[in-house]
């Protein structure tokens, strides 16, 4: 298994539409890549301009090449381009425990 934990600077005046745009990825993710696990989206409870994503794949490959060539990724990337205020933080995880798999 294979998981990322993101950390999205938003411009200030583009937080709607950057949440809107990342929830077609994350439906997108969770309902048409066999190798996504999960993909959840959480916002910052002090800070409305900071999103995080939690991705779990199946493996690496299911994160590098099915999940960043899928269209609604590509879709996503295209829209939120302009939005980051600096680059997304990813923190690259190996999974220990999974509630919906148990032990990894």
């Amino acid at each position: 298994m294979f998981a990322l934990f993101v950390t999205v600077k938003i411009k200030p005046g583009h937080r709607d539409e950057f949440i809107e745009a990342t929830m077609g990825d994350a439906i997108g993710s969770n309902n048409d890549e066999p190798g996504c696990i999960r993909f959840d989206v959480h916002a910052d409870p002090t800070d409305e301009n900071t999103v995080y994503l939690y991705e779990v794949y199946k493996d690496r490959e299911s994160w590098n090449g099915a999940h960043r060539s899928a269209p609604h990724y590509t879709k996503w990337r295209e829209t939120v381009g302009d939005w980051f205020d600096g680059g997304p933080q990813i923190v690259e995880l190996n999974p220990i425990y999974n509630a919906e798999a148990g032990r990894v």
